[in-house]
């Protein structure tokens, strides 16, 4: 009999006023129980409405359906038939906007906690597999993949599974793209990232880094050396600014350069050489996730007041709930302006 509790199970987490002073991950993962326990949740839909929300169509009742039976290896090996990156998926994916939102159970209560158990699937995976990881057989053909973030990664992990030759070419000197640079790691640590690239290694991937594609070598030069296929994933390196007055002044970050110095380059370690300004108010204009991740790490390193400043309404908002709600809690204020201009 499936599990009919209305609400999810509880994530643990640290406290708000305990993380809020760290760059721990926020979220602490179901144990085996409370992976067990949630998966009884799903009703193992004759139509899967949830696989349909999935952008890479996971076989989504199928891997909760081996959880509930405790048998967490055969859930990661059908999870990992789709994605190439659960672990991640399982902490930053819109859970909530694709596979989650059309889960029947969320029509009169909660749906089933779907991030959650991946995320919970992938990790188990991680810390106990001892399993040799099966290699498929070369089919012959060479490919190039250009960025080594969550697009590269997944194109260069899905044609590796059907035996090609992918070599990534990364800008960067570290693989990983947004996922290292752009989000944090009390969101997403950098360790589960880097075991998800090693993954892909072991399957056969070579990654070239410290290669800016276009000056060190061309497309053109890339079919010369034998690839068949060029797939180009370069992503949205460059901060679009508003064009307001005082966009120029001292103090003024844009995302991409305060999360790098932080995610990259680790300025919240005073070990590092990377040092970003620590002041004692500061406001961040926007309100998606990256605003939600700048607020939160600006808090994290000592800010004493930190405003998330928007031009519409809460409800308006593009962040996820779930990170709108952190960041309450962990002492966020909310300003809503009407077309602020300078």
């Amino acid at each position: 009999m499936p599990n009919m509790c209305p609400t999810k199970t509880a994530m643990p987490e640290q406290e708000p006023n305990v993380r809020n002073k760290n760059f721990e991950e926020v979220a602490l993962g179901y144990t085996e129980e409370m992976a067990v326990n949630e998966a009884t949740r799903c009703l193992n839909c004759k139509n899967k409405p949830c696989v349909n929300g999935c952008p890479v169509n996971v076989p989504i009742p199928d891997f909760i359906a081996h959880v509930a039976k405790g048998e967490f290896e055969e859930a990661y090996k059908v999870i990992t038939m789709a994605s190439s990156l659960p672990a991640v998926c399982g902490r930053v994916c819109p859970q909530e906007s694709q596979c989650e939102s059309k889960c029947v159970r969320g029509i009169k209560t909660e749906s089933v906690g779907i991030g959650r158990l991946e995320r919970f699937v992938a990790d188990y995976h991680m810390k106990n597999s001892t399993a040799a990881l099966e290699i498929p057989e070369p089919n012959g053909h060479k490919v190039a993949v250009i960025g080594a973030g969550p697009a590269g990664l997944t194109c260069a992990g899905s044609l590796a599974k059907k035996g090609y030759d992918v070599t990534i070419y990364e800008a960067f000197h570290t693989a990983g793209g947004v996922l290292m640079y752009g989000i944090p790691e009390f969101r997403l640590p950098k360790a589960i990232v880097q075991k998800e690239i090693n993954g892909l290694k072991e399957l056969g991937v070579k990654i070239e880094t410290n290669m800016v594609m276009g000056k060190v070598m061309s497309v053109d030069e890339l079919f010369e050396n034998g690839f068949e296929a060029v797939f180009v994933g370069t992503g949205a390196g460059l901060p679009s600014f508003m064009g307001m007055e005082g966009e120029g002044l001292i103090g003024v970050y844009s995302a991409n350069e305060f999360l790098t110095r932080i995610n990259l380059m680790k300025a919240y370690k005073d070990e590092y050489d990377t040092p970003v300004i620590r002041p004692k108010n500061v406001a961040v204009v926007g309100g998606g996730n990256v605003a939600m991740d700048g607020a939160r790490s600006a808090k994290r390193l000592g800010a004493e007041n930190v405003y998330i400043v928007y031009r519409r309404s809460e409800a308006e908002m593009p962040a996820r709930l779930e990170e709108i709600h952190h960041a309450k809690e962990e002492g966020i204020n909310f300003k809503f302006l009407n077309n602020p201009i300078r």
